[in-house]
C-alpha cells in the first residue's frame, strides 16, 4: 500500500539539501544515557553496539546509514525516542563503522545481511521472550528490507521501519554524482576511503588491494571496483549493485513494515520508488513530497 504523508517541513527548510544538512550544521544531538557492548561474530570480527533504555521491554534494533554511527544525530534521536516509549534501543554499528577498525579486511556493504542475522539470533537466544523490532536509515534501511525479504515468514521481528531507502543502488549512486548532491558523494567517499586506508596502515598488515591506486579514487563506483568487489566477493560493481538493491525483495516481506520516503530525496531519483504492485500486503510506503 502507498499512502501520502501528512508531513510538512518548516517553510524555511523545504529545500532537500537544507533538511539534509541542518542537523550537521546545528550540531544537535539528543541527550540520553548510553551504554556500549561489543558483540563478537563467529568469524572472529566484531560489531560495536550502543544501547539506550532500561528494564526488560521490547528491543528495537537501529541500523545506520552509509558513513553513519552513534555520532549521527538521527541515531541518537532514534535511540532517545525508542527509550522514551518504554522500549530498549540498540544501535548496531556495521563492521568498522564505530570508529574502531574491525579485524578482517572486509567492512560492510548494502547487501550484507549476515551480520544482522547473526546478531538477531544472539538476541533471541539471550532473551527468547522479548519482542524485537527494527529501524533502518538509508543504507541501513536497505539492509533491513533486504533481510526481511530474504527471510520471509521466518523473520522474527514484530515490526520494522525503513527511512530514506535507496531501493536501487546503482541509480542512487548515479544520483549523488549530479548537482549539489556531489557534495555528499565527496564527503562519503572521503570518509570511507580514509577509514579503509587508516585500518590497513595502522594494523601494519598486507592489504588485499593496491593501496596506492585505492588512495587515488575519486568516485564511489571506483571505490566499489577496487575495494568492495574484490574484498567482499562480488563479480563486478554491477553484480554488487544488483544483489544489494532491496526493491526486488519488497514483495516477499511478511513482517508489518513502514517505509518512509521523500520524493525530493537528494540521494535518489524518483524512478527508484517502487510501485504498489511491488509491495507485499505487509508493507506500507509513506511518500512525502518534501522531506
Amino acid at each position: 500500500m502507498i499512502i501520502r504523508s501528512v508531513f510538512k517541513p518548516a517553510w524555511w527548510l523545504k529545500n532537500p539539501h537544507l533538511q539534509t544538512l541542518w542537523p550537521q550544521v546545528t550540531g544537535y544531538h539528543a541527550k540520553i544515557a548510553l551504554r556500549e557492548e561489543r558483540f563478537t561474530l563467529r568469524d572472529g570480527d566484531f560489531l560495536d553496539l550502543v544501547w539506550a533504555g532500561e528494564g526488560d521491554g521490547p528491543i528495537v534494533i537501529v541500523l545506520h546509514g552509509i558513513g553513519g554511527s552513534i555520532k549521527s544525530p538521527y541515531a541518537t534521536g532514534a535511540l532517545k525516542a525508542i527509550a522514551e516509549s518504554g522500549c530498549r534501543g540498540v544501535l548496531m554499528h556495521f563492521r568498522g563503522s564505530s570508529g574502531k577498525p574491525n579485524v578482517h579486511a572486509r567492512t560492510y556493504d548494502a547487501s550484507d545481511t549476515n551480520d544482522l542475522q547473526e546478531f538477531v539470533i544472539s538476541l533471541m537466544q539471550r532473551e527468547p521472550n522479548t519482542p524485537l523490532a527494527g529501524v533502518g536509515f538509508s543504507l541501513g534501511g536497505n539492509v533491513l528490507l533486504k533481510w526481511l525479504g530474504e527471510t520471509r515468514q521466518y523473520n522474527p521481528l514484530k515490526a520494522a521501519v525503513a527511512v530514506s531507502v535507496p531501493f536501487v543502488i546503482e541509480k542512487s549512486l548515479n544520483r549523488v554524482r549530479k548537482g549539489f548532491s556531489r557534495f555528499y558523494h565527496k564527503v562519503i567517499l572521503d570518509q570511507l576511503r580514509d577509514e579503509v586506508l587508516g585500518k590497513f596502515k595502522a594494523a601494519g598488515q598486507s592489504a588485499p588491494i593496491d593501496l596506492d591506486a585505492f588512495s587515488k579514487v575519486k568516485d564511489l563506483h571506483d571505490f566499489n571496483s577496487l575495494f568492495v568487489v574484490p574484498v567482499h566477493g562480488y563479480l563486478c560493481p554491477e553484480d554488487y549493485y544488483q544483489r544489494a538493491s532491496c526493491r526486488q525483495y519488497l514483495r516477499y516481506i511478511e513482517v508489518p513494515t513502514l517505509i518512509v520516503h521523500a520524493e525530493d530525496d537528494p540521494f535518489m531519483s524518483p524512478d527508484v520508488i517502487p510501485t504498489e504492485e511491488e509491495l507485499s500486503p505487509f508493507v506500507t510506503l509513506e511518500l512525502a513530497e518534501c522531506g
